[in-house]
């Protein structure tokens, strides 16, 4: 069968969680024996017509002219594409940009599966307007797709109940971490288990400002560590509002082993992100046995259980941090569990055999 994904910055990842998952997918669904052609844009660094063994396809994406509406374009000349080729299954990753052709383009004879991501209308970068074009273009996919994909228990129930719209409930992957390299911390100067540590995109609706404002409130001594990129406005804005603190904004850092080993020897990994559906970001935590606290809502509640301390406001996490050291007591059973919930169910063979099933469901 012929397999298109579609949505994404393309392969190999250079970017973020969706074109790592469009890597790993695609390259695993041809050892399954599917062709399988990922679209990128022609401004990808990697220029070869093959990786591992998946087609990638180039397409115009006039980003640096036009800014961010160009994925609208580009989302359009891709979904054209395929439509005409005739694949047995287009998988569109995120609504946002590509709901918009939906409405343009007759894809009755195919199946276009989108996988919905988070609630996009809901992040606080947002206008109202946007907000409300946004909340459209949800409405548009769930309603003009062929089938749904969310990634969360909170995200199918949404679509159920907003939309009387069932989906295909498939999380994120994540590979368990079974090897740390202790050395690395000193290239940031760090000592384990003498830091906390969030990994996040710099954004309102990741609760950076409440969970730093119950940092110093708490008045411990470890120092901070923010990883992700800075160079924005909301960035500056952050970095400015901390500047005298013991924060420290690393950047962006790509280097998994790296960020493996931050996530490992942290004495704490708190987690922010509260519109989203299944975060890689926390999976990846999980995985590499770091030690949560995280945003109390339905997302991460399914995603962590009670494998992790929650919080919602300045007060409760503050509360936390002052008491750690006994929170800590209960440390090795949930990395314990933890990392079973990463073997178990949101392991990529996991992943891998769902994907697999739900193609051979859609076209039986």
């Amino acid at each position: 069968m012929k397999i298109a994904i579609l949505g994404t910055r393309g392969i190999p990842n250079n970017y973020g969680g969706f074109e790592q998952f469009a890597e790993y997918l695609s390259v695993n669904l041809v050892k399954l024996g599917y062709y399988v052609t990922v679209y990128c844009p022609l401004s990808h660094p990697y220029k070869s017509n093959n990786y591992k063994g998946v087609e990638r396809k180039m397409k115009y994406c006039p980003e640096k002219t036009v800014g961010s509406a160009a994925h609208f374009i580009y989302d359009f000349i891709c979904l054209k594409d395929a439509i005409k080729c005739n694949y047995d299954v287009i998988f569109e990753f995120g609504y946002q940009s590509a709901s918009i052709s939906y409405l343009f383009l007759n894809f009755r004879n195919s199946i276009v599966i989108t996988n919905m991501d988070g609630l996009e209308w809901k992040r606080s970068k947002w206008s109202p307007l946007v907000k409300k074009l946004t909340k459209w273009f949800e409405r548009i996919a769930v309603n003009r797709s062929t089938f749904l994909i969310s990634d969360n228990k909170g995200i199918e129930e949404y679509f159920l109940k907003q939309y009387d719209k069932k989906s295909f409930m498939i999380p994120y992957p994540a590979t368990l971490v079974n090897n740390i390299d202790d050395s690395i911390l000193s290239l940031y100067n760090l000592t384990k288990n003498n830091y906390l540590l969030t990994i996040a995109r710099l954004e309102p609706e990741n609760n950076l400002e409440l969970i730093l404002d119950a940092y110093l409130s708490s008045s411990i001594d470890e120092p901070y560590v923010l990883i992700g990129n800075f160079k924005t406005k909301y960035g500056d804005f952050l970095k400015s509002k901390y500047k005298s603190s013991n924060i420290h904004f690393l950047g962006s850092i790509y280097k998994k082993e790296h960020l493996d080993s931050l996530r490992y020897n942290a004495k704490c990994y708190i987690h922010g992100h509260s519109v989203g559906g299944t975060n890689p970001a926390l999976l990846e935590a999980m995985a590499a046995g770091a030690f949560i606290f995280a945003h109390k809502n339905i997302f991460n509640e399914d995603v962590l259980g009670k494998e992790a301390y929650f919080f919602e406001t300045v007060e409760e996490l503050k509360e936390m941090l002052v008491n750690l050291h006994e929170l800590s007591l209960k440390k090795a059973i949930m990395l314990k569990s933890n990392k079973e919930k990463i073997s178990k169910i949101f392991s990529l063979d996991t992943i891998i055999k769902q994907y697999d099933q739900l193609i051979n469901k859609v076209n039986s």
